[in-house]
């Protein structure tokens, strides 16, 4: 399938009341383990992609090196992929634009951009992520991608006392707008476990929105009721295989 026609069915698959559920993978094996269990397209995790290279998160992995692995899960399976590309690695509206088309080179489709300051404090505020969101839409234009961009706040993420994620909304609104407006096709909220303020969110937002699965967020079905249209497992997936990889050579050596 071609990389444009991909892109097309990715956006498509993103329906809300229905969400698209990505197992996230890490590497071209898992790539296609997951395709051969039934997946319609896939998603890399940066935490599971820089662990399964022995990097640590946090934009660690090179950018080249990434690329390297992402070109090696387009070849192996033929689905659209989005890449966690985490900041893209830059501050600047020009630098992310410029990273992010290295990743479109490799073929994917979909990235996650994240709007925390990277090895920083708190987030970027929203006038310069939807700069950068806007460089990397103009960009992807000019190619002639229709790149999924998928938005991502860490508001959520970073408050953890989840009694206090009801103030968060309104802002999460803004950013949500924001992005839209900048150029963004989905909006990501991980770590944001409520029903009801799930629910608001996706009433509010014109993007559709991502969440992530989590053993106190609603189930899959669950989720699609309150108008979710995406679902990552984050790093779950490579979590659960490595403790069954510890667990299985635990046996044989003990």
């Amino acid at each position: 399938m071609r990389q444009n026609d991909k892109a097309h069915a990715f956006h498509a698959l993103h329906v809300k009341g229905n969400p698209l559920i990505l197992f996230n993978i890490w590497d071209s094996g898992s790539a296609a383990a997951v395709a051969d269990a039934g997946a319609s397209a896939l998603a890399t995790g940066s935490w599971s992609v820089a662990a399964a290279h022995g990097y640590g998160d946090g934009q660690e992995i090179p950018v080249a090196f990434l690329a390297q692995v992402v070109r090696r899960i387009v070849e192996t399976v033929d689905l659209p992929l989005s890449v966690d590309f985490e900041g893209a690695y830059a501050t600047d509206p020009q630098g992310a634009a410029e990273n992010v088309s290295r990743i479109l080179d490799a073929g994917a489709v979909g990235i996650n951009f994240e709007d925390q300051i990277v090895g920083g404090e708190g987030l970027h505020p929203i006038a310069d992520q939807a700069k950068r969101i806007a460089a990397i839409r103009t960009m992807a234009d000019k190619r002639g991608l229709p790149l999924f961009i998928n938005a991502r706040t860490d508001l959520f993420l970073k408050e953890s006392d989840r009694d206090r994620h009801a103030e968060l909304i309104a802002e999460a609104k803004a950013r949500a707008k924001a992005f839209a407006d900048a150029g963004a096709n989905g909006f990501f909220a991980p770590a944001l476990v409520d029903a009801p303020l799930i629910e608001d969110l996706c009433d509010a937002s014109k993007l559709p929105v991502n969440i992530m699965a989590m053993k106190s967020a609603p189930d899959a079905a669950a989720l699609g009721r309150l108008g979710v249209a995406r679902i990552s497992h984050g790093p779950g997936p490579y979590r659960g295989a490595t403790a069954w990889l510890k667990e299985a050579a635990a046996a044989v050596y003990g």
